[in-house]
């Protein structure tokens, strides 16, 4: 069977024969993906600690620093589908350590940038080097381990994904607080150089290459088609502070919808005549996987603008230092390593419950803190922590399990495609929240009738983001409604 009669079929072409590892080496090479998962998922967070550093230091407007944090967000998500493509077809090993050796370079580069423009562009090169280098280490640990390794290799990455989540706030806090050599923020990218340079040194030496048998020709066409519509979308969002609602934005908005309408178009034509789409429309007749579309927009929306705005709030608006606003953001990651292990192991009995728990959880913590910004002073570390603990149970509940409860009502020969088309949409909610509550959120502090330098003025603006963010979990939680009831057995990790 070819891999188009294969996709035709609905079946996916079997992967070449693996070369299982075990022992040191299997230790080894799990570390190796594993650290870099770990620099990939805290430099998603990393950046919105020290992002009132940058400003300051480079001059940043509000519409750049919200493109520092959206164009790594979005270059990732771009970068995802694609990029797990290319290891099935040239090697995942390959492809890990190209990514790898990607985000080092990118990493020093952002480091030594300039002016805003370079660190943005830097950081969207930097999170498509990570879309190369994150889908393979799924690859990796699936074709290198017997089925008991397996499972513990995978455990161990769900661990790093909690860990990162402390690591993020704390790391970028303590570096830049630190100010080593001088370099005040720019730390927080050249900590990964070393990182990566062990990690190539290491992985060249011990991790397996592994392929799939599919032959399928790479969408690039789709890939460039998706990627260009969302940025078009996006743009005059993020500069509508210092464009406004021009005719130019309205053209643009009006181009990034022709854009991803002819993306579609072409995605139902190459599934049609037998290829290998990055995203099959006819996916989108699954009930659970259109409203699980919905549900990650919503609910991963929230999330990357919360963490912006929040930082911004504690050291422009507060006062605290870099250091101190990791403090602050530690409950959060903290209650979220509670409930993440809860949530993974009740997911096959209570998926859609712990999903819609969390997401209810999370708006009530926006709810909570909004009450303690509400009166115009600087709030105490006891209140703030019990708020933002309160939201980081109810991430642990939903976020690690959202994908595998929605993919439950996905056919087995659909899951792969589905549970990477929803990891992109992820990310590709996460910047579009940066894009749209970051917006708010600048446009009320540059507005205010207040004091715009201390906690009144800030304290409006997050109130707003608050606000519609406790709304958006609302409306997300009953949107899982519609969801299975477990999550999935057949999940194609």
């Amino acid at each position: 069977m070819t891999a188009s009669q294969a996709h035709r079929k609905g079946t996916r072409a079997p992967d070449a024969p693996p070369t299982l590892i075990s022992g040191a080496g299997a230790s080894l090479a799990l570390l190796v993906v594993l650290f870099s998962s770990f620099m990939d998922l805290v430099d998603a967070t990393i950046v919105t600690v020290a992002a009132p550093a940058i400003a300051r230091d480079m001059g940043a407007g509000d519409a750049q620093i919200q493109w520092t944090i959206a164009a790594y967000s979005l270059a990732l998500g771009a970068g995802l589908i694609t990029g797990g493509r290319l290891g099935d077809q040239y090697g995942r090993k390959r492809l890990f350590m190209t990514g790898l050796a990607g985000f080092m370079v990118t990493s020093a580069l952002c480091a030594l940038a300039v002016d805003p423009g370079m660190l943005i562009g830097m950081r969207a090169a930097q999170g498509l080097a990570a879309g190369i280098m994150v889908p393979q280490v799924f690859g990796v640990i699936r074709a290198s381990f017997a089925p008991a390794q397996r499972a513990k290799a995978f455990g161990a990455y769900g661990a790093v994904q909690g860990l990162a989540a402390v690591a993020g706030p704390l790391l970028g806090g303590l570096l830049v607080e630190a100010d080593l050599f001088g370099l005040g923020w720019r730390t927080i990218f050249w900590i990964n150089v070393p990182i990566s340079i062990l990690a190539l040194v290491v992985g060249a030496r011990v991790l397996p290459e592994s392929r799939s048998a599919s032959t399928a020709r790479l969408d690039l066409v789709g890939a460039l088609l998706a990627a260009s519509g969302i940025l078009l979308l996006l743009l005059p969002i993020i500069q509508t502070e210092t464009w406004g609602w021009t005719t130019v934005s309205h053209a643009l908005l009006a181009a990034g919808v022709l854009l991803l309408t002819i993306f579609l178009a072409h995605e139902r034509r190459l599934a049609g005549s037998g290829g290998e789409p990055i995203f099959d429309p006819a996916l989108l007749k699954i009930r659970a996987f259109a409203v699980g579309l919905g549900a990650s927009v919503l609910f991963f929306g929230g999330i990357g603008s919360f963490f912006l705005t929040l930082s911004v709030y504690l050291q422009a608006g507060t006062g605290r230092t870099a250091w101190e606003t990791g403090l602050v953001i530690l409950p959060y990651a903290l209650g979220s390593i509670i409930t993440s292990g809860l949530g993974v192991a009740f997911a096959a009995r209570a998926g859609r419950a712990l999903l819609i728990t969390g997401s209810l959880s999370i708006a009530a913590s926006q709810l909570v803190l909004l009450a303690v910004i509400r009166d115009d002073s600087d709030p105490g570390y006891g209140l703030l922590a019990l708020a933002l603990f309160i939201g980081g149970l109810g991430l642990g509940l939903a976020a690690p399990i959202l994908v595998n409860v929605v993919l439950a009502g996905v056919p087995g020969r659909n899951a792969g495609a589905a549970g990477g088309v929803l990891s992109t949409v992820s990310q590709i909610g996460g910047a579009m929240g940066v894009a749209v509550l970051g917006t708010v959120f600048f446009a009320d502090v540059t507005g205010s009738t207040t004091d715009a330098s201390g906690p009144a003025g800030y304290g409006h603006a997050l109130g707003i983001v608050l606000v519609v963010s406790a709304a958006l979990y609302l409306v997300a939680a009953l949107v899982m409604l519609a969801l299975p009831k477990t999550a999935a057995g057949h999940v194609d990790q």
